[in-house]
């Protein structure tokens, strides 16, 4: 039978604080496994790489979080969205408005029937930030400080939070 080496069995002795920090990163059982299971199989893969005197388990989670933010980056690149269309019509179009469903035009009616109680002042700008404006553009065709702006969508905002708050 042969012996182990002290880099595997330090390296194998760090599962569960690598499963733990894997659980807080991944938020799921299953892709925190393969995050153990990646990072473990770099780590030793690259043991020529860690100097002696270094801290293993900082060494190890540098790893784990560089093999995260790289799957999510690569996650991002593949769910990306890219328009070919002449004009880039769709380039600005929420993806999954909702709006299509019957629950999701009863919303969109009780939530503008919600917005339209609040003062023009609030409401006027929301609406326009909801349909794409942005704040400079707004300021603009209100006559509005920039700042003004803001705080109005931002209050809005907030107030139909508090309102909805019990909406599923």
């Amino acid at each position: 039978m042969s012996q182990q080496s002290p880099f595997i069995t330090s390296v194998l002795s760090m599962q569960a604080n690598l499963r733990s920090f894997a659980l807080k990163l991944t938020m799921d059982n299953d892709a925190a496994h393969d995050l153990v299971q990646d990072t473990t199989l770099k780590a030793l893969n690259n043991e020529d790489k860690f100097v002696d005197n270094a801290n293993l388990k900082g060494w190890m989670l540098t790893i784990m979080r560089n093999i995260f933010i790289n799957n999510y980056r690569k996650n991002v690149r593949e769910n990306t969205l890219v328009d070919s269309s002449k004009d880039l019509f769709h380039l600005n179009l929420s993806q999954d408005s909702g709006i299509e469903t019957p629950d999701g035009a009863y919303a969109v009616n009780e939530i503008s029937a919600i917005l339209a109680k609040f003062p023009k002042d609030f409401s006027e700008p929301f609406s326009l930030h909801v349909a794409g404006y942005k704040y400079e553009e707004i300021s603009e065709k209100l006559s509005m400080p920039l700042g003004t702006v803001k705080s109005r969508i931002f209050f809005t905002r907030k107030r139909l939070r508090e309102i909805l708050k019990d909406y599923q």
